[in-house]
This record gives structure tokens, sequence and C-alpha cells, in this order.
């Protein structure tokens, strides 16, 4: 579909989307979320780097109508009932291959992948009527913090634009060190350790210390594998040149799942 022309200027965000029972839950992130598509200008289409939409290459997805993927288990069966039935934005999947392409990605469309829980599930909270268009774009584990800062980067004149871009992932994401039994318990000492420092990078406009996550106390044990992380440095990098972050939302969940939320933008 067409979209409409736009001036509207909108920061960048990194959402952490935790479980997808955050779709239908009573918490404080699902509260944060459902107040906070009303506090930014109205966006014409969102693009969100998924921790859950995974390829070698960039990847758009262009699909006109796609699909509610449930990519989880072991949930209750209403959460396999729900649709987000955004439209895609085809046009705009294929600008934004042809910026990237540019920038020096291989990027690539995709015309019938849908839209992950990574995309829909902070998204109904912030727009459940579901009538803004969307784009995904995957990210790469196998890459590192740089090369997907230099993704955002090269997609941060979209915001003058009037498209919201979003990361979706987590703040720190280690599944297999969570209290389940107790899903308000206070942070983990080593989810802390990390965090901490990460957020006052960001915070401060601290760029190279917050591409640096390797170097912060307990990164492993804080992010075992990479994808919940990395949504995180497009939304940076989209943030524009010396962006700083704004911290919109802060909890933890089961002590070990920090669900920190920012927006980024240079002005």
């Amino acid at each position: 579909m067409n979209l409409p022309a736009a001036s509207v200027h909108l920061p960048s965000l990194f959402l952490s989307h935790g479980s997808p029972m955050l779709a239908v839950e009573d918490s404080p992130t699902g509260r944060f979320l459902d107040r906070l598509g009303e506090l930014l200008p109205r966006p014409r289409a969102i693009v969100v780097a998924s921790a859950h939409f995974i390829h070698a290459r960039p990847t758009l997805t262009a699909t006109p109508l796609p699909d509610t993927i449930h990519d989880f288990g072991g949930f209750p069966e209403a959460l396999y009932q729900i649709r987000y039935p955004a439209n895609g934005a085809p046009t705009l999947a294929h600008d934004i291959a042809t910026r990237l392409t540019a920038a020096g990605f291989e990027a690539r469309e995709d015309d019938h992948h849908g839209l992950d829980h990574g995309v829909w599930v902070p998204l109904r909270r912030m727009y459940p009527a579901s009538d803004i268009p969307v784009v995904a774009l995957s990210v790469n584990p196998s890459r590192s913090a740089e090369w997907h800062y230099q993704l955002g980067r090269a997609l941060a004149p979209l915001r003058r634009e009037g498209v919201l871009v979003v990361g979706s992932g987590g703040f720190s994401h280690n599944l297999r060190a969570l209290d389940w039994q107790h899903a308000t318990a206070p942070a983990f000492p080593w989810v802390a350790a990390f965090t901490d420092p990460l957020r006052a990078a960001l915070l401060a406009g601290d760029v190279d210390t917050a591409l640096d996550w390797l170097a912060l106390p307990y990164a492993r044990e804080n992010h075992p594998t990479t994808e919940h992380l990395y949504p995180l440095y497009v939304a940076l990098g989209a943030g524009g040149e010396n962006a700083r972050g704004r911290l919109l939302h802060r909890d933890v969940e089961m002590g070990g799942l920090a669900l920190d939320a920012f927006a980024f933008d240079t002005a």
C-alpha cells in the first residue's frame, strides 16, 4: 500500500518484550506500553527489528497482509487465538531495502513472512486498533553490535518521515536463570551488574561503551545468545549520530528479565 507523506519527527525506541504473556497480562510493563502509543506522535508506519526474526542478510517483510505468527509454545490457548491484523507496507519495505543496500548491506524483501511475537506483542499494547502499517526487519546474531548499530544508522532518516523505528528484544535475556516461581523477584546481582552500566552508557550518549557490551560485567550471563540484545543497537543507531537515550520504563520480572525501554534521539 502507498503511505501518505509525513513530517512528524519521532524518536527511535527500544522495547523489552519479555514473555508473550505481555500481550494479555496486567503488569507494569504492559501498562507502560498501553500509555506509550498515546504519548508519541502518531506514525504513518512502524518498522520493528525483532529478536525473533533472524536472517543472515537484513530482511524486510513486504507482505501486504502479514499473518500473526505464534512462535512460542506452552502458553494458554487464548494466546494462540490472538491476531494482530495490521497491514504491511511493501512500498516502504522496498524503500528501506534500497537505503540499506546503498549503505552497504545486502538487503532483501520477503513477501510471505508474517509478524512474529516480538513485533505484535508490544504493538498490540501500544496500538490495539492495529491500524498502522507494519514492516518487520531481521537481526543476525552472528554479526556484532556495531553491525546492528550501523544498520540502525541507515534507518535514522525514517524518523523524520513519520516512520517509527523500534528495536524489540530484551535488556537482559537468560531464560534458564529465571525465578519462574516468583514473578516479582528483585533483580539478581549479576543482572544489575550488567544492566546498570549499560543503562548509564545509553543515557550518557556513550555509544562506544554501549557497543562494547562484552566488556561489561556478567555480559554472557545476561545474554548467552545475542538475538534479544541486538535490536537495542538498531534502535540506538536509528536515533542518529550522538544519540542519547531517555529511559522510558524500567522493571524486572523473575529476577533476571530486565524490561527496560528507551527512546533515542539527538534532540
